[in-house]
Formats: C-alpha cells, structure tokens, sequence
C-alpha cells in the first residue's frame, strides 16, 4: 500500500484512490446511459444559484 502525500492526493492510499475513480467512472457511465430527459443549462444553473442563495442566507 503506498502512503500519498496530501500535496499529491486528498486519499490515504492508492487503494482508496483507485477505489474513488472506479466508483466515479461507474456514476458517469450511468448517467451517460441514463433515457431520462436531460435538464437544459440555463434551468441547471438556475437550480444551483437558488441552493447557492439558500445557503448565503442562513
């Protein structure tokens, strides 16, 4: 097991890396897989700026 640097990575270890990117390469293979309708830009970016606003305001 060899130790990362938190310089070089936010993981303990190579294992735990390898782990992340698998785990992450599989939700990216699913949504791109994914029939569901797709959610346009602007009403995406909207979405985000009303839980950024949410947020500020507490």
């Amino acid at each position: 097991m060899t130790k990362l640097t938190p310089i070089e990575s936010e993981f303990a270890s190579t294992e735990e890396a390898e782990a992340y990117d698998a785990w992450f390469r599989a939700k990216v293979e699913k949504s791109l897989a994914s029939t569901k309708p797709r959610i346009p830009h602007d009403r995406a970016m909207a979405m985000a700026q009303a839980v950024i606003d949410k947020h500020k305001n507490k």
